[in-house]
């Protein structure tokens, strides 16, 4: 008798508990909509960690990544989606583990994840990404070859975003692929110092207000007078 008391309260046990499983998961479900419509990132962020515990799935942990990542919040995307290069991630996962990894300055993790994008969906944005990583880890031959494989790829419109002044400002892809490339020239011969300038003067001629372009031409300009000290 106490045998089938024990077993009636423990499958009641787990019937309640998996009611209040089901409307807690609809009540987070509708809480998840209502944050999207009025714009809460963070409400957003609070029902989809919620509905994951509740209820994991690869989906709404890719898309819980993605909105930390969205909102600058790169260490808590990559501690929810991890670090690690996996060929059986989603292209959001990818992207997110690229974006969060080369914005906490991790060059040589980031270039594994945009290089998997890359084979899966070439295209001239993700050359560009890869010559920049590549330039920080000193692979100057592979950064040119992306440079290259970008400018023949250009399509008209294309743009892309700088934020090293207070103010964020684009330019088009063209001008800032030719600034890499003036970048890599340099760094491939330094002696062709005027080669560089000429090839960022390019650049400029593009987007006369393309600040990264200007301070980079003044850099290689003072070196210039430099290297003409020292001969003295």
């Amino acid at each position: 008798m106490r045998t089938r008391i024990l077993i009636l309260l423990l499958i009641s046990v787990s019937y309640s508990f998996g009611q209040n499983t089901t409307d807690l998961k609809s009540h987070y479900e509708a809480f998840y909509k209502q944050m999207k419509a009025q714009g809460d990132v963070n409400g957003v962020i609070h029902a989809l960690t919620h509905l994951h515990v509740i209820s994991p799935t690869v989906q709404r942990r890719d898309t819980l990544a993605y909105v930390y990542a969205n909102n600058n919040q790169h260490i808590q995307a990559l501690n929810t989606i991890g670090i690690e290069k996996n060929e059986a991630d989603s292209d959001l996962a990818v992207q997110v583990k690229a974006i969060s990894l080369k914005a906490i300055n991790q060059p040589k993790r980031a270039l594994e994840q945009f290089e998997v994008l890359n084979q899966r969906s070439p295209n001239a944005y993700l050359a560009y990404e890869l010559a920049d990583l590549k330039i920080q880890t000193g692979d100057n031959e592979g950064a040119m070859a992306n440079i290259e494989y970008a400018l023949s790829n250009l399509q008209e419109g294309m743009t892309y975003a700088f934020y090293e002044r207070q103010q964020p400002y684009e330019v088009s892809l063209n001008a800032a692929l030719l600034h890499l490339k003036g970048l890599v020239q340099y760094r491939m011969d330094p002696k062709n110092i005027e080669l560089a300038i000429a090839t960022i003067d390019e650049a400029l001629a593009l987007d006369p207000n393309f600040n990264l372009a200007s301070l980079s031409k003044q850099a290689l300009e003072s070196r210039i007078g430099t290297e003409e000290e020292e001969k003295k």
